[in-house]
Order: C-alpha cells, then structure tokens, then sequence
C-alpha cells in the first residue's frame, strides 16, 4: 500500500447533522462544492447499503429539468463528488443503473446513533444543531423526502428520549434530555413533567408554575378542558404549597382603571420624502417610502402603514395627504430628499402624533448617487436600523408613566426593558418582577419570554444571583419557549440565541438562532452584535468583529451602544490586540459604568499590556460591582470554546493582579 492510499486507520467521516461535513482522519475537508453533489451523498449514505437508481437521484434533485439535462447534472455531479474525495473515491460504487456508498471505513454520525447498541439519546442530541439544513429548497421532491427522513430519525430519537427519562438518571443528564427532547416536540408530555417536577424539587414553584403554562399552551390546551393527569398533579402541589394562581390576564392595550383603549404596538404612516430641487428621480420617494415599510414590518412589535396603500385607501394619489388625520396613527415618519452633484441627502423626521405632532428623533444620511434599488435598500437599513431602538425606549418610557396594574404583558415588558440596560441593580430586580408579571399576563409571548430569559442572563453575568446554576438552567428554559413561542420574532430569536452561547455555552446552536433572526430582519443591530460574541466564542474573531462593527454601523446612536462598545473587547484581546481592547475597554466603560463584562476583558488587557496603575483601578471598579471575582471564576464562567483563547483572557486577569481564587 502507498504511504498517501487511504486506509482503515485513517478513516472518513460523514456529518450530516448540525451542518453537513466530510472530512478524513487528519481534518481535510472532502465536502464538495455543490448542494446537490452533497444531497447525493446525504442520499446515498441514509440507505447505505443499498443502491439508489440513477433515475430516482434524477427525480428527487432534478425532476424539473427535462430527461437529458436532467441526467447529464448528474454525471457532472458524480464526476464532482470523485474529484473531490480524491483518495476515498473508491467508497462511491458507481454502476450503469444506480449508485451507492460503501461505509465500511467510514463513520456517519446519524447512523452511529441509531445502531442497535449505541444509546438512543445520542440521536436526540445530534438534533441541536439540526439534521440537512444547509440542503433545504434544492427541489421539492428533495424536500419532501427530507422531511419524511426527518420526521423518520425524529421519531426514533423522541421515542428513545422518554424511554431514557422513565428510567433512573443523574439530574443533569434528565434535564438536558428533557430540553432536547421538548426541542424536537413541543408538545410532549414526558418532557414537560419532567422540567415542572425538577423546579419543584428544587423549591421553585413559580417557575414550575410557569412551566405547566408553557406545557399547556405547547399542547393547545384551552382553560375549560381537562389537563394531562401529570399536569393536574403538579397543580395540586404548587396549590397546596401557598403558590398563585393563574387567572391574571388583560385584553392587549386595554386600561380597565381609566376607561379608555391604548395601543402597546405602536402604528407608523409612512409618508413619501419631499424632494427639494431639480435632478432626483420622480420614482426614489415611493420606492424609498415601500422599502422602508418593509424593513420597519420585520419588526414584530411595530405596525406600519404605508404611503402608497394610504393612497389606494383613499382613492386618489393626490388627495392621500389630507386623509393621514383619520388613520388613527401614533407615529408619521417623513422627511426630505436633496441633490448637490453626484451626493443625495436624506433627512428622516419621526412625528408622535400623541403629543400633536412633536418631531421625536431625526437622522440624516448622505449617499453617492448608485442603481435605485440598492440605494433604497442602504437608505433604509440606515433609517429603521437607528430607528428600531429609539422607539423601543420611547414606547418604553410611555408605559412606564401609566399605572402597572392591569395592563398587558406587552406593556410591562416594554417598562422592564430601560432597567435591564441600565443596570441599577434595584431598578433591575424591579424589572424581574416585570416580567414575571409579565408571563402570568402572556404565558406565551415570546417578547415576554426572551427579554426574561436575557434579564436571567444579566442576573448571572453581574454576579447577582446566589445560585447561578438554577438561574442558568431557568433561562435555558425560557429561551427554549421563545422560539418555539414564535419562531419568526427576529429580536426573541437573538435574544434567546445569545443566552444558549453565554449561559448554555452552546455557541454552534447560538449561530442557528442568530442566522435566522438576520434572514428574518437583516436590519436588526442587535442580532449582529449577538452573532459577533457566537462567533468570537468559537474562535472565529475576524468574523466577530466585522459582525460588531456591522452592528455599530447600523446604529452608531444606539441607546444600547455600551453593548455594542463592550462587545468588540474581547474579539480584539484574544487577537492579540490588546491596545485596541484596552480604548474599546474605556469607551464602554465611560458609556456605562455598571456593566461588569466590560471592565473584565478590559482588565485582561490592561494585564497583557502590563499597565499596573491602570489595572488597579479597573480591578478595584470591578471588585466593587462583583465581589469576590475570580480568576477562577472568570474561567469556570467563560463561554469561549477554545482553550488558548481561555488562557489568554485569564493569563491577562492574573498579569492584572486578579486573585486566582
């Protein structure tokens, strides 16, 4: 045999969960570059070893090309596939008729898991990082069967969930089985029972309360039918042990006390920019005025009326602007647009009609003269990026001002939110019991859901809980009920994403999260700040950095700018570049002084760059908001994945005079 000829010894292996992936034995990628070269050997490996029929690879990847087309793809995709195995070529048994896949010397994950002797919870786990989803939308033949494999190895993998949880196990194990499990389904009873039995264990019936809430919305229960015999058991017990009882809830936007309908979703007109001067195109206003409609849409919380459907309403184009007193609107956004050369500017005015029409923030931009449609599209990612927050913290203080009692679970999380940014550790609590109130309101709003699961978040990072583990595991759980609450609210998806890569150190799961709240609303800073930290824990900091800044660009005003500020820190510390961590240190620091993350990659600067006086005072700041922080503790807390970066950050805590212990 030559030294280069694969052997057993060396070995393949094939992922297919999580993100598809070939690679031998010394990490080469073998993945090849098409999508559908990759479904082939997807195909191939689930029904290994068996053959597949050229014709039915042809049905299920090209079945809307014509004959002839159609197969000679697939002779170009097998010739791709041999070209990139290269050595391992030979596990590919290509006949006249059909195709299959030797996997003799070759390891495929999802396989391995629903072997006879491998344990059944294996399976249930590999569907975390989920099962082809980078194949989605090839053919809808292709889909289709996707979806019956899927549902397939779901079903195995939920049956072997409950088996193992009928069974004796250590704590941890149940729990992360439970939550694997109610990630695959839902609805499942077995899963349910199992996280509301553990809080009661542990002496937290409101949580445990909660939880059967969040079982009865999960399996569509309504208040007048009978419960799940565990469920009403598990009543029983929190009743007797003193809890409340459920019941608390109010119609959306509706003020019992003072007789009169608020909205808690503000409603925005859009109205088209004033074009000052010659030379603009006639068609940028409406154009413009749409794209931005649609951007302000992906915002869940927000609902927008536009220019063009206010003129189809009212009839005439012309007579659109006298009819905007009767849409009943809260907020008009407006503004101008001007020419001076080959440079546009664009100036943006939002109005509260609630206060007669008060101009409340405004922005301008400037752009070079480009093709109509991507200059919408920069126009008004520049506008709703800045906007979004700003009118976040304005509805926020409105629904402060009212009186909390009976109000919606929408309005006490906007009141909870200004707290948690804030970080006045009173106001902070404050804005727990905000949001538990919140959830007894709206068991199933995913606002609600994520902003409490990040408050846990905060309550941890801060050093202010005394038992951090129960903590974590509550905002696990929360976060898991975000999504499955609403899994199209882009800010509960980046929200619940960021709490699995710090908290649950799952940053691979925290990237599924942070893509599909960008794919959803690519506008979103705060989505691209949250992707930049998963990234950076798993040693990507290039890649965290350019998503920061792309969060900074799109909103360099933010309210929540120390965030974004304090971000940077430590993509740039474990690059090495600690100077520039430093500067990023003290800009955040400066912007909010309550923040302790942003004072510990600071201090591991300092400590690297051996600024003694500096990292004294810094330390001494940092001690005061966390006593007794660690080396250790920053260690046992950190999320990054790989060990160097670990010991770079902690290295720089003990050059700081950090204690060790």
């Amino acid at each position: 045999m030559r030294q280069d000829e694969p052997s057993p010894e060396k070995g393949l292996t094939i992922r297919l969960f999580g993100g598809m992936a070939i690679h031998d034995a010394l990490g080469t990628s073998l993945l090849p570059r098409s999508r559908k070269t990759r479904a082939i050997v997807a195909l191939l490996t689930l029904i290994a070893p068996k053959a597949m029929p050229r014709a039915q690879l042809i049905a299920l990847l090209w079945g809307q090309r014509g004959n002839e087309q159609a197969r000679a793809s697939l002779r170009q995709a097998v010739h791709e596939l041999l070209s990139t195995l290269g050595l391992w070529r030979r596990i590919l048994v290509a006949e006249r008729h059909s195709l299959s896949i030797d996997l003799r010397e070759v390891a495929v994950d999802g396989l391995a898991a629903i072997a006879p002797s491998a344990p059944k919870t294996e399976l249930l786990m590999l569907f975390r990082d989920g099962f082809l989803e980078d194949l989605r939308g090839l053919d809808p033949s292709f889909d289709y069967w996707l979806s019956r494999e899927r549902y397939r190895l779901t079903r195995i993998a939920c049956a072997a969930g409950e088996a193992f949880l009928r069974e004796p196990h250590l704590r941890p194990e149940v729990i992360e089985t439970a939550r694997a499990l109610l990630r695959l389904d839902p609805a499942n009873n077995r899963g349910w029972q199992v996280l509301a039995q553990d809080f009661m264990d542990m002496g937290d019936p409101a949580a445990a309360r909660l939880t059967c809430e969040q079982w009865r919305e999960a399996i569509g229960l309504g208040d007048d039918q009978p419960l799940p015999p565990e469920m009403a058991a598990l009543l029983s017990r929190i009743r007797a042990g003193g809890a409340r009882q459920w019941g608390f809830h109010q119609p959306e936007g509706k003020n019992e006390r003072a007789g009169i309908q608020e909205r808690f979703t503000p409603r925005i007109g859009i109205r088209e920019m004033r074009v000052i001067g010659p030379n603009i195109d006639p068609d940028l206003p409406a154009g413009l005025a749409e794209e931005i409609t649609t951007a302000l849409s992906r915002f869940r919380w927000i609902s927008c009326v536009s220019s063009s459907s206010h003129a189809t309403a009212a009839g005439e184009t012309a007579e659109a602007d006298a009819h905007w007193p009767d849409l009943d609107l809260d907020l008009i956004l407006d503004g101008t647009i001007q020419r001076a050369g080959a440079h546009l500017r664009f100036i943006a005015r939002l109005l509260d009609m609630r206060v007669g029409g008060a101009i409340i923030w405004a922005n301008r931009s400037d752009h070079d003269d480009q093709d109509p449609l991507d200059l919408q599209d920069a126009v008004a990612a520049s506008i709703v990026a800045r906007l979004d927050p700003v009118l976040l913290m304005r509805e926020a203080e409105r629904a402060a001002a009212r009186d909390l009692r009976g109000v919606s679970s929408r309005a006490l999380v906007l009141q909870a939110v200004p707290a948690i940014y804030r970080l006045d550790r009173a106001s902070f609590h404050a804005a727990g019991d905000m949001l538990e109130a919140a959830l007894h309101a709206g068991p199933a709003n995913a606002d609600a859901l994520a902003w409490f699961a990040y408050w846990h978040l905060f309550l941890v990072g801060q050093g202010w809980t005394g038992d951090p583990e129960a903590a974590t595991a509550r905002a696990g759980l929360l976060a898991d009920a975000a999504v499955a609450s609403d899994p199209n609210d882009a800010r509960a998806l980046t929200l619940a994403g960021h709490v699995r890569g710090f908290l649950l150190k799952r940053p691979m799961e925290a990237n599924v999260l942070h893509e599909r709240a960008l794919s959803l609303n690519p506008n979103l800073a705060i989505a691209w700040c949250f992707s930049g930290f998963a990234s950076s824990y798993l040693g990507n900091h290039d890649a965290s950095l350019s998503r920061m800044r792309q969060a900074i660009e799109l909103s360099p005003s933010d309210p929540h700018l120390f965030f974004f500020q304090a971000a940077i820190i430590m993509p740039y510390l474990l690059r090495g570049d600690y100077r520039v961590a430093a500067a990023s240190g003290r800009k955040a620091i400066e912007l909010n002084p309550w923040f302790s993350s942003s004072f510990k990659g600071y201090l591991s600067a300092l400590g690297h760059l051996d600024y003694r006086d500096d990292a004294a005072v810094v330390m001494s700041r940092l001690l005061n908001l966390e006593p007794g922080f660690t080396v250790q503790a920053a260690i046992r807390r950190s999320p990054l994945s790989r060990p160097q970066d670990v010991e770079r950050y902690a290295e720089g805590l003990r050059r700081a005079g950090l204690p060790e212990k």
